[in-house]
């Protein structure tokens, strides 16, 4: 399932959003595109409330606001390390509790698993969101300050990842950080300056060129990037792109597209939860 640097896709990647260039709000679309899409967000809340059902979590603020929540799941026994994971919803959508179940994953091989809220857009800006997913990674790292530290991300979620890999964003507990995983992550904010969603996101070049993971340098910690193969091309580009600019494994997942290419992170067996968890791809 690894593959090398070649993949379909575009080779260029825009670092800026020229007024004249083509709207790119499709591109960018995936419920539309994908068959019974808009019927996903319900599946995930029930499976979610399934989840706490069962494996009640502890929550903890990280944050003053309303939304600086985290869920922590802790499985059986001392934890082999902890799983921080963040959702997607493009900054805009979603909360921990629609994303429960995919702890499922980390938490029967013995993982610890993290799974916060964060302020949202246009509330806050992206790069604000940043901060407060620091925050929340510190937090639930000081509920087990001996255990190694893993970051997961799906979507905008895998931008969030792979955004604390990079030096520059202050992280405490950055010493225990062993493994970054980054599925279907917007690498390169620039492209979403020409959707229609940056009226909400107000992306503008400073922040892109600010808060893109693309533009910054190789964090010194393993990252994976993981995609659907059956994505739409903006997310498989926005893959290949981080993939190439790290020098990290692309892993392009077949018969996925962008709303099941989590649904490996349900199974401790399947590999993109024994990715998350600390093993090479």
């Amino acid at each position: 399932m690894t593959v090398p640097r070649r993949e379909p896709g575009s080779d260029a990647v825009p670092t800026a959003a020229p007024s004249a260039l083509p709207d790119l709000s499709d591109a960018y679309a995936n419920a539309v595109h994908i068959p019974g899409g808009e019927d996903y967000p319900a599946r995930w809340a029930a499976a979610a409330a399934a989840f706490r059902a069962a494996h009640p979590p502890r929550t903890l603020a990280h944050g003053p606001g309303p939304r600086d929540r985290l869920d922590l799941f802790r499985p059986d026994g001392t934890p082999q390390g902890l799983l921080v994971f963040f959702h997607g919803g493009y900054w805009m959508a979603f909360g921990r509790e629609d994303f429960s179940h995919l702890a499922a994953g980390a938490l029967g091989r013995g993982w610890a698993v993290a799974i916060p809220s964060l302020p949202l857009a246009p509330g806050a800006r992206i790069g604000a969101i940043v901060r407060a997913a620091a925050r929340a990674a510190e937090a639930a790292a000081a509920q087990m300050p001996d255990a190694p530290l893993a970051l997961a991300g799906h979507s905008a979620g895998g931008h969030l990842a792979a955004r604390l890999a990079c030096p520059d964003v202050p992280l405490a507990c950055r010493s225990r950080l062993a493994c970054v995983l980054a599925i279907s992550p917007l690498a390169n904010l620039a492209p979403l300056m020409r959707t229609a969603m940056n009226a909400t996101l107000r992306l503008d070049p400073a922040e892109c060129a600010a808060e893109s993971p693309l533009l910054r340098p190789r964090p010194p910690v393993r990252v994976t990037v993981w995609v659907g193969e059956g994505e739409r091309p903006a997310f498989r580009d926005q893959a290949l792109w981080l993939s190439r600019a790290w020098d990290a494994p692309l892993v392009v997942e077949p018969g996925r597209h962008h709303f099941d290419v989590i649904a490996g992170l349900e199974t401790p067996a399947h590999a993109l939860a024994r990715t998350a968890t600390g093993e090479a791809p």
